[in-house]
């Protein structure tokens, strides 16, 4: 009896096996329908891709398939989906019966390296290790082999969200950084002076690093890289969306705002009306708002926020409010930073954000009728700005990066420079100043200031010259007369300030050539190539005066 009932057993599991399986065929109708769906439902999508680049990497895909396992065709159609760059359009790889399996470690990309943040307490001598190569290759060249399997919306986006791909062993195999598919990883780590290599094991189907706000936290079974002696304020009360802290000595009010969503116990409406009281009865100077480690959620709910920031009028002004970005401030926090951006006087500190200005968001799953594999496509536009302002990312007007260090010793750089900076005549947009210098007429004012503020290192975050280009190619585009005489003045402008400025040599030349002046045209296009004489500047320049000799 018990030899049939294993051999049942075997038969039932080899039948079970053969339903989970599909064939190549199935693979390809799969895909050939996602082909049809995107085309037929969200060709809107096509922005940061075309659709004949998106159909030749699927038809690539497509003929492929037979000739791949299971977990390559997935991570194949991950590297199609990430084509469009949007970070709410994607595939998950934690989908049943395709999950897939994680090496027991945390990356976490400091100013100084990626490090191995958290691991499993298996694992103690990685903690804290600065990852110098994975099988061998170096961590740059594994960044670039994995990146095409992350839905990038911009490089911060990767940094935070996409480097842990790596942990992966199915991925690892697709992208050829193993010959096979292998539940064991070895990595070259570096740790006080010192380099070693750990193997690392992959965890059971189903089990994953435990992470939270993109941490692993100490625990019974998992290792923190951070001395566990004292805990900074931004890492403080994470079981908790928000919670404020007055801080006496600084006058300052600090808000930690990880999540767009409610509070079981107080809501976001009543969160900040209780602080913006507090903040009228305390002698408060600052208000620090912390989205750092914000992905977002729901935002509705940013409404509030904004109109109490708006009615604060004690603390919206320039260097009394300022809020803190970086890498991981996404979705739905982005359109709350750009509505902060919009209707206050806030200074961001920071890093620049995880999502684009304006972006394709919320999306809504395709399932594939084959496999079952869901798609993540987005479906709806969310512009807070005018497309002209549109960007990769908020940046902050007061950059502030973090050490590997300074994470492990609990120190919070970002933080400390809000609390030290010097507000005095900053203007937290000073293209908007300069630009509100120009169309008013005080040429004299500009002249003097603006070469100030290009050494103010309080600056250093604005690309002076390639804004200015930017707006002075605005007014060339524009095609009319005024505004390309107007265009000449600026490009000008910018000679002065950045005499070796090839670029702007080159649409001096093109505005020249614009009002029929030819002869002053065919000068500036000269230096133009003489500066960039090998270069895409130079190339266009060359063109540009092949066409008028």
């Amino acid at each position: 009896m018990k030899k049939i009932l294993f051999i049942l057993n075997v038969l039932l599991f080899l039948q079970l096996s053969a339903q989970e399986t599909l064939s190549s065929a199935q693979w390809q109708e799969d895909l050939r329908f996602l082909q049809n769906t995107i085309h037929k439902d969200y060709s809107f999508l096509f922005v940061k891709t075309t659709k004949e680049d998106f159909d030749t990497e699927l038809e690539t895909l497509y003929n492929d398939i037979p000739n791949l396992q299971e977990h390559e065709i997935i991570v194949g159609i991950s590297r199609l989906v990430s084509l469009f760059k949007y970070g709410h359009t994607y595939v998950s790889f934690h989908q049943e019966p395709f999950e897939f399996s994680q090496f027991p470690f945390n990356l976490y990309e400091f100013n100084d390296g990626i490090y191995i943040q958290g691991t499993h307490k298996n694992y103690p001598e990685a903690v804290g290790t600065k990852v110098i190569a994975i099988e061998g290759k170096p961590i740059s060249e594994v960044l670039k082999a994995i990146e095409p399997t992350v839905e990038v919306e911009n490089s911060q986006y990767f940094k935070a969200y996409g480097i842990n791909n790596i942990r992966y062993p199915e991925v690892l195999h697709a992208q050829k950084l193993t010959k096979t598919l292998q539940n064991k990883v070895a990595l070259t780590l570096e740790k006080n002076g010192k380099v070693f290599t750990q193997s690392f094991t992959a965890m059971g189907k189903g089990e994953s690093v435990p992470t939270h706000r993109g941490y692993v936290h100490q625990n019974e079974n998992w290792l923190d890289a951070r001395d566990q002696s004292t805990t900074p304020l931004y890492l403080q009360h994470l079981d908790k969306v928000y919670f404020s802290e007055y801080l006496a000595k600084e006058k300052a009010m600090y808000i930690r705002h990880s999540r767009i969503r409610d509070e079981a116990e107080e809501s976001t409406k009543d969160f900040y009306t209780r602080v913006f009281d507090e903040i009228k009865t305390n002698d408060t100077e600052k208000l620090i708002i912390d989205l750092r480690l914000n992905g977002g959620g729901n935002n509705y709910l940013n409404k509030d926020v904004i109109k109490g920031l708006i009615k604060a009028e004690k603390i919206n002004k320039i260097g009394k409010l300022y809020v803190i970005i970086g890498k991981r401030t996404f979705s739905a926090c982005q359109n709350l930073v750009n509505e902060i951006d919009n209707y206050t006087n806030v200074i961001f500190v920071g890093e620049p954000t995880a999502e684009n200005i304006n972006f394709w968001g919320d999306n809504r799953p395709v399932k594939l009728p084959n496999s079952t594999i869901d798609i993540s496509l987005s479906y709806l536009w969310w512009q807070d700005k005018p497309a002209l302002e549109n960007a990769d990312w908020i940046a902050p007007s007061i950059p502030v990066t973090m050490s590997f260090d300074e994470y492990a010793n609990n120190q919070d750089p970002v933080l400390e420079a809000v609390l030290t900076f010097n507000a005095q005549d900053f203007k937290p947009k000073p293209m908007d100043y300069v630009i509100s210098l120009y169309l008013s007429g005080q040429t004299q004012k500009l002249a003097e200031e603006l070469p100030k503020m290009i050494q103010d290192p309080r600056y250093a975050f604005c690309d002076f010259e390639k804004e200015l280009i930017k707006l002075g190619n605005i007014l060339l585009q524009s095609g009319r007369v005024p505004q390309i005489q107007a265009s000449i003045q600026v490009f000008s402008m910018v000679l002065e300030l950045f005499p070796n400025s090839a670029n702007a040599y080159k649409y001096l030349g093109e505005s020249y050539i614009a009002t029929g002046e030819t002869q002053n045209a065919k000068e500036v296009l000269k230096k133009a190539i003489s500066l960039d004489t090998d270069g895409e500047i130079g190339k266009a320049a060359k063109e540009m005066l092949n066409e008028i000799d």
